[in-house]
């Protein structure tokens, strides 16, 4: 898929196993659609977003991570050389500029979100960003997200601890444990999540009972 600037990534991300913090209900039909539609697309660009959904939800979130490692000389790019097809390249370069910024790859890469969600999430995102930088820490959705709407913990399985540290390990990699969310990071998530959910109304609904809006 990638090469890195020293050594070749290849297929090394697609084969990492799935976090345990992707077990909910959602993220396994999440996974099971886009295992299914793999084998029925032959676009690269297509092909690279389901591969990344069938680690679950968070696997775009954790692509860009990768994203960031290759492209550590700070210009947040990629070239063509670090791509192993042309054509997969050229489907992220739609202007022919040679390089790939972080923005336009994901952008390119996010499953489609209607607008109505993509409003309701910076909403709920811009609620819990007092400062209005961009960026809110693990501990201000600690503070606001409710792990009332998990089956595992309404049967009594998990604790509410365990629930909510599964949650918001989503945000946080082995490589990038800061304690930050992007608004990028919070999208990213949530489009994936969005794929699931049949409704743009349960859409809604879902994102006031988790974020007490």
């Amino acid at each position: 898929m990638f090469h890195g600037p020293d050594k070749p990534l290849h297929k090394s991300y697609i084969a990492m196993q799935r976090p345990q913090s992707s077990s909910s209900r959602v993220d396994d039909e999440l996974m099971q659609k886009s295992y299914s539609a793999l084998h029925n697309t032959t676009d690269p660009l297509e092909r690279l977003r389901l591969m990344c959904l069938t680690r679950g939800s968070d696997g775009i979130l954790a692509l860009a991570r990768v994203f960031r490692r290759l492209a550590r000389d700070g210009s947040n790019k990629l070239n063509k050389e670090q791509f192993d097809t042309e054509a997969l390249f050229n489907s992220f370069d739609a202007d022919n500029t040679g390089c790939i910024s972080l923005d336009k790859f994901l952008d390119r890469l996010r499953p489609p979100m209607p607008e109505s969600r993509r409003d309701i999430v910076a909403q709920v995102f811009k609620n819990m960003d007092k400062s209005g930088h961009g960026v809110i820490t693990i501990d201000d959705i600690r503070k606001v997200y409710s792990v009332n709407c998990s089956p595992r913990y309404k049967s009594g399985e998990d604790t509410e601890d365990y629930t909510m540290n599964k949650f918001l390990a989503n945000f946080e990699g082995d490589d990038s444990v800061d304690g930050t969310v992007t608004l990028e990071e919070f999208m990213n998530y949530y489009s994936a999540i969005s794929l699931s959910i049949d409704t743009d109304c349960y859409f809604d609904l879902m994102m006031r009972q988790a974020y007490k809006l």
